[in-house]
């Protein structure tokens, strides 16, 4: 910590020293018992248990698996902290001695393997413990804290599906919404930004038509296997050739799906694509691009009706409010130091964090936290190896536990504490 600050720092973390070792079995227990988006019951139970304990007044069940914990403490302004609990379908390969080995139904009722591959065990785990540390101080400030437990964020559902349920109505408007992540980068910094930090994003499923046929007949087919592959190579030069090395985009085809067997031409294709945009008239272009590829390729091909487009999840970007990042910016530089806290560029991973500010009329911050070991990631940067480290949602993702859990616990209680009034 930084040392100019240390009077303010003894103060409000005497405690989390001794906290460290219950918020690790806490990070492990849920770490190895992840859930899917709408299935977080168990890790919902475990923070509504956490914040009665604290003294928070507790609402559960909102959008589905939500949770709301208000600490209501004097006169003064309302800050919402929130993270995310669900786990995705991947199977993990960590070899950690608390990897989860568990397997669930998913939405369409497959048997899949689930993990903690984007690191919401930390997210609640911090949370956990700073809203345990602000409950131990309530001497020392004044205000509300309003701690929002979240489910479905890898759907790009939760947020919405807690504000349908009547979030704003329910609760005491926040004069300031805060969130981090953890993400690759030297476990125990600090990054931020004003302005946008996330990219929206938009996930598409294109189903293909064409006419099945023997596959030693193939003049008596529309191939759709075919019309597939030049789709997803035309839709390839949307980037290259469509905007300007200024701008940025993301287009990803993650899914190619046609046929059953080596000899049977199938009557149709389908392909799942994600995009990324920092920028909404560049979005709307990549958007549009997309349609026209897709609709040009069938009817290049002869397919005997138009192709379906059908939108999977759409996340809208992730934008700090200048003012806001700039005052917990602050915080963070007397706190930690200078070589902690630094500046990073938007990152094209996309967030429904972005609605509770947006839809709500009030300011937001987001940041990110480091969790690679400083070693592995020393050594990674010297080779110029970086990206074959683990990254979110990959199988082998794993946050380093210290610092990592010691410094998300620290981030929300400082920038918690640049808003509450002291008392």
């Amino acid at each position: 910590m930084n040392t100019k600050n240390a009077n303010v720092s003894n103060q409000w973390f005497a405690n989390l020293s001794s906290l460290l070792p219950d918020l690790e079995a806490l990070y492990t227990d849920i770490h190895a018992h992840p859930e899917l988006s709408m299935q977080e019951t168990r890790t919902a139970d475990l923070a509504a248990s956490r914040l009665r304990q604290s003294g928070f007044e507790v609402t559960t069940g909102i959008g589905h698996t939500g949770v709301v914990g208000l600490l209501r403490n004097g006169d003064g302004p309302t800050v919402m902290l929130r993270a995310d609990m669900d786990a995705l379908p991947v199977a993990e390969a960590t070899g950690l001695p608390y990897a989860s080995k568990v397997t669930a139904k998913d939405k369409d009722g497959h048997t899949v393997p689930v993990m903690h591959a984007c690191g919401h065990d930390m997210h609640v785990t911090w949370l956990i413990g700073a809203t345990t540390l602000l409950a131990q101080a309530r001497e020392h400030w004044r205000g509300t804290v309003m701690a929002v437990f979240q489910p479905a964020e890898e759907t790009g559902t939760g947020a919405q599906a807690m504000i349908d349920d009547g979030l704003f109505q329910r609760f005491p408007k926040p004069d300031i919404v805060l969130g981090q992540h953890v993400m690759v980068g030297v476990a125990g910094t600090v990054s931020g930004r004003a302005g946008v930090i996330t990219s929206a994003g938009d996930s598409l499923q294109i189903r293909l038509f064409g006419r099945g046929a023997h596959g030693s007949m193939p003049q008596a087919s529309i191939d759709p296997v075919v019309m597939a592959a030049a789709t997803v190579l035309r839709l390839q030069t949307i980037v290259s050739r469509e905007l300007a090395a200024t701008e940025a985009a993301v287009v990803t085809i993650g899914a190619l799906q046609a046929g059953t067997k080596e000899n049977v031409i199938p009557d149709e294709a389908i392909i799942k694509l994600n995009v990324r945009t920092f920028d909404e008239g560049v979005r709307q272009r990549v958007l549009a691009a997309i349609t026209r590829i897709v609709n040009a390729e069938a009817a290049a091909s002869g397919a005997p009706r138009p192709p379906e487009i059908t939108p999977l999840d759409n996340y809208a970007m992730v934008v700090n409010d200048a003012d806001a990042n700039q005052k917990v910016g602050d915080a963070f530089r007397q706190y930690f130091p200078e070589e902690r806290v630094e500046k990073t560029l938007p990152t094209s991973a996309s967030e429904d964090f972005g609605c509770f500010g947006a839809q709500w009329m009030v300011p937001s911050v987001f940041w990110f936290i480091g969790g690679t070991d400083p070693d592995v990631y020393a050594k990674a940067q010297a080779a110029g190896r970086l990206n074959d480290l683990p990254t979110n949602h990959n199988p082998r993702f794993a946050p380093v536990i210290e610092p990592t859990l010691r410094t998300g616990v620290e981030t929300l209680i400082v920038a918690t504490l640049a808003w509450l009034s002291a008392k």
